[in-house]
């Protein structure tokens, strides 16, 4: 691996972990701040989280099955 390389993984896990520190800091303050963090999260980062919840490794599993046994209307229940 290059040096170009090796700056793009440190920047990778920079990020990874700089977010829930930062997030974690401001939510100590009070339980508004913990859950809704205080209503102030950029969107792109809330669309970030909501496609990274949505495509972990066993959700294939889990749509499969609600698939089969629901139809495809159960992706939304």
């Amino acid at each position: 691996m290059t040096a170009i390389d090796w700056t793009m993984v440190a920047l990778f896990f920079a990020v990874l972990v700089g977010i829930p520190l930062a997030a974690a800091r401001k939510g100590a303050s009070s339980s508004k701040e913990f859950f809704l963090s205080g209503q102030s999260m950029p969107w792109w980062l809330l669309g970030i989280s909501m496609v990274a919840a949505t495509t972990s490794t066993n959700s294939s599993n889990l749509f499969t099955e609600i698939i089969r046994s629901k139809g495809m209307g159960g992706n939304w229940a």
